[in-house]
């Protein structure tokens, strides 16, 4: 039952986001080794603060179209429409990624219906999953090293199934999914007629080589994007989905009802992004995943290889009980990491976030390294 009368019945199936709950311990300690943070440690470019206070200053302060400002909206589609080429792809500017993706199951899935996520997942996808009515259909990805098993997917599609949600590079493992396996999902969702949701907003952070996108395979696929890793501007609500036009056109209309539109003098600062090389803040994260990969393996850890955004997610000790329970003695020692189980049905890991100085980094090693020889 809720816990008030005049609640709905759906506000039972989710509670304040455990990622929360840790940011709200981190303001009551004193000097804390803060892993736990998703989003860049990097200041936001000059050009785009500049260019947020000038469109403030020239009084674009009112709504812009739904769509999206136009002068944001059509260097969007031009950059979609020079790397898909894909005929009758759309694109409709949200309030970020996080209001791509409600709008998206709102258009997609209906009560009933089954959505593919693959676990561990983004805390997001199976909350909004439920909150329309859809059925979460959890595939596990752990023995895997978190790579997608084609045979697995194939086994859990049904006449029920609607939609696939794929996260690559993932939060919170940090695994960019192979080329292979991703044109394998890719060619099974066009082969069934099942929407598949690319969710790519750590794109611009992968180490290895470029992201391999299912819309390069599939010319259906919806994909997300933003600016808010990417330009470390997270409070900014910048973000984009582009697919199907019928699609788009109906999110739109959904967002008249609900966002409206996205912060409208932001959508013209964000328009400078265009012009700003964040090259040197990818190769730092670079250096970072390797020195924090390194040190963890050294200390014992078991590290699934990672390619991208800025995560690691580490199997807790053997012999020193659940992630959960890992974790609160890591906060004892005033280091802050999440708990694997928030991002998962198991809870035997735990995930750092490397965007964090390199000296708050071999803190937090240290302190792994004396947990991990108890």
């Amino acid at each position: 039952m809720p816990a008030h009368p005049w609640l709905a019945d759906r506000t039972d199936r989710f509670d304040s986001s455990g990622i929360r709950k840790v940011f709200d311990l981190a303001a009551k300690l004193k000097d804390p080794i803060n892993l736990s943070i998703g989003q860049p440690d990097f200041p936001a470019p000059p050009a785009l603060k500049e260019a947020a206070c000038k469109a403030i200053h020239d009084d674009l302060n009112g709504y812009s179209p739904t769509q999206g400002a136009a002068a944001l909206r059509d260097r969007l589609q031009a950059r979609v429409d020079e790397e898909w080429g894909h005929e009758g792809r759309k694109l409709l500017v949200t309030s970020g990624t996080s209001g791509a993706l409600n709008l998206a199951m709102w258009a997609l899935v209906n009560p009933g219906d089954e959505v593919i996520v693959f676990d561990p997942y983004f805390v997001m996808y199976p909350t909004l999953c439920e909150m329309v009515g859809g059925v979460p259909v959890v595939i596990d990805t752990y023995e895997d090293d978190f790579q997608i098993n084609l045979a697995k997917v194939e086994a859990a599609i049904t006449p029920k199934t609607k939609l696939i949600l794929f996260n690559s590079p993932a939060n919170p493992t940090g695994v960019v999914a192979s080329a292979e396996s991703t044109r394998g999902l890719a060619e099974l969702a066009k082969k069934h007629n099942i929407a598949l949701l690319s969710d790519e907003i750590y794109r611009e952070f992968c180490y290895d080589g470029a992201l391999p996108s299912p819309a390069r395979w599939n010319d259906q696929t919806i994909v997300v994007d933003g600016f808010s890793k990417s330009y470390g501007v997270t409070g900014w609500r910048i973000g984009w989905i582009h697919g199907p036009s019928a699609l788009i056109d109906k999110m739109a209309a959904l967002q008249q009802y609900t966002f409206v539109c996205a912060p409208h003098p932001l959508q013209h600062a964000a328009i400078e992004a265009f012009h700003t090389d964040m090259s040197a803040q990818v190769d730092a994260y670079r250096e970072r995943r390797d020195h924090v990969v390194a040190g963890l393996r050294d200390a014992g850890y078991e590290v699934a290889p990672t390619g991208g955004a800025f995560y690691v997610f580490p199997k807790a000790p053997a012999g020193q009980g659940s992630a959960s329970e890992f974790v609160a003695r890591a906060i004892e020692h005033e280091l802050l990491v999440i708990p694997g189980g928030i991002f998962s049905r198991r809870d035997t890991h735990f995930r750092i976030s490397y965007a964090a100085p390199m000296a708050t980094l071999d803190r937090g090693l240290e302190v792994l390294r004396r947990l991990a020889k108890r």
